[in-house]
């Protein structure tokens, strides 16, 4: 297939799927006319939209009668059209809704154009990317609606509980039946249930959510593929250390982590009132390790390696099972080297990750390179120069060892680039399962070096 006509057909199927949230919104509004509307976006595998219902309630069990209104409505949605407003008519259109309010004012401060798109009697606030004639391009039997969860208003904990409701489209009924047949296969094979059965792990209500505990057979089996992948790292050079679960502020101060993450800290009051938090993650640590002494570059690179657990503080609701918890196992290594020997590393680094989830059953995967938002440097350290010559070096990289690693603007860590591993499960979904990062801000700023050729300090990078 022609790469642009692939890409008409996922812009398509985006288009309908978006499409079809409106039709969803403009049902709920007229089974619940005192619902507010919020945000309805196309995702990977079909749509959803938030609604506050304010006092009523609703459930997996309205969904019918919402599915029924929604095909009702969609012979009259002959045409979808959008028109370029002012502020004040938009603020004027959604008076009673302090969402959409919210969002017409943010978009009136990034100095773009407030649009509307009309189909049927229904309007709503939105940026484009529909179907024009939503009646004939729809098929009734085609899209259905899946289920009712809980999300915050712009995903923060602070704001209101909203209802969201999920829901899937695809061009034809064959289609769909398909991707609900994948649903009942995933609904098998979901590891919440195989876990417990299997007698893997469990869950307490006493420990809390999101803290998984590994019973003795989950235990071994983690403990296989860890020896695993030590073995391979020994191969590499790589050599155990280990680390507390524990930190003072200072060290996450320094790194940045502390203003990056305050609220995704576990953080702990002593009894003489120092405060420490649980690590979330492992480099900060590593680096006082490597800064324990002098080294020489003769003694480049230190592999420092350990499989150990790091804790972050996820909202209730967004935790599922052992797909995102508040206490994440990490087989995790840091490579303290000379600029000029980075590549080598990184490709060695490559070959372990390719020989571990070969053998774990994921022959190929999508490998991706995330980088920085050039109209966003403020979440970044470094600057704009470096992240360009780090992404390029990534890229270089990445062409050398005959892969096509796209650019994901947006997607790196605040301290550096890298270079992400997408595998696919049984039921064709996407897991970020490896990354491999480059970070040149931690050395300067723990101030991280080795004694050059001349006798003289050379920054070094991680």
């Amino acid at each position: 297939m022609n790469p642009d006509m692939a890409d008409d057909n996922i812009n398509q199927l985006e288009h309908l799927r978006h499409t079809t949230a409106h039709l969803l919104a403009a049902a709920v509004l007229e089974l619940y006319p005192n619902a507010k509307p919020t945000i309805g976006p196309a995702i990977a595998r079909g749509f959803y939209y938030d609604f506050d219902f304010g006092n009523e309630s609703v459930g997996n069990d309205d969904l019918k009668k919402i599915e029924e209104k929604m095909r009702e409505l969609l012979p009259q949605w002959e045409e979808m059209h959008g028109e370029a407003v002012s502020l004040d008519e938009a603020k004027k259109r959604f008076a009673e809704n302090p969402y959409k309010t919210e969002l017409i004012q943010e978009i009136q401060d990034k100095g773009e154009v407030i649009t509307l798109y009309t189909a049927g009697s229904f309007t709503d606030l939105c940026r484009g990317g529909h179907l024009e004639q939503p009646a004939k391009a729809i098929n009734p039997k085609a899209f259905t609606l899946l289920n009712v969860a809980g999300a915050y208003w712009r995903g923060d904990e602070k704001n209101a509980m909203l209802t969201r409701i999920y829901g899937t489209a695809f061009p034809t009924p064959k289609e769909l039946k398909q991707e609900l047949a994948r649903l009942e296969e995933a609904k098998k094979r979901d590891h919440k249930k195989l876990g417990p059965a299997l007698d893997l792990f469990t869950f307490s209500e006493l420990v809390g959510p999101g803290l998984p505990l590994f019973a003795p057979k989950g235990t071994v089996l983690r403990n296989v593929l860890d020896g695993y992948v030590q073995h391979l790292r020994r191969e590499h050079g790589y050599e155990q250390v280990d680390i507390p679960h524990i930190t003072k502020k200072a060290l996450y101060e320094v790194s940045g982590h502390w203003e990056k993450f305050a609220d995704e800290l576990f953080r702990i009051t002593t009894r003489e009132g120092h405060e420490f938090a649980m690590k979330p993650m492992n480099c900060p640590h590593h680096t006082q390790i490597y800064a324990r002494r002098q080294w020489s570059y003769r003694e480049l690179p230190q592999r420092y390696a350990s499989t150990t657990k790091v804790y972050r503080d996820e909202q209730t609701g967004e935790l599922g099972g052992l797909a995102r918890v508040r206490s994440i196992t990490q087989d995790d290594a840091h490579v303290f080297c000379r600029q000029s020997q980075m590549k080598e590393e990184f490709l060695n680094i490559w070959d372990i990750i390719d020989t571990f989830y070969a053998a774990c059953g994921f022959p190929a995967m999508q490998v991706t390179i995330s980088g920085h938002d050039p109209d966003n440097m403020d979440a970044y350290l470094g600057t704009k120069a470096d992240w360009e010559k780090m992404e390029a070096d990534l890229a270089a990289i990445a062409n050398e060892r005959g892969v096509d690693a796209p650019l994901i603007a947006g997607e790196a860590a605040f301290y550096g680039p890298k270079i992400d591993f997408i595998a696919r499960d049984s039921l064709d979904r996407e897991w970020q399962v490896a990354t491999i990062q480059l970070d040149m801000n931690l050395p300067e700023r723990f101030d991280l070096f080795c004694i050059d050729e001349e006798g003289q300090k050379e920054r070094i990078v991680e």
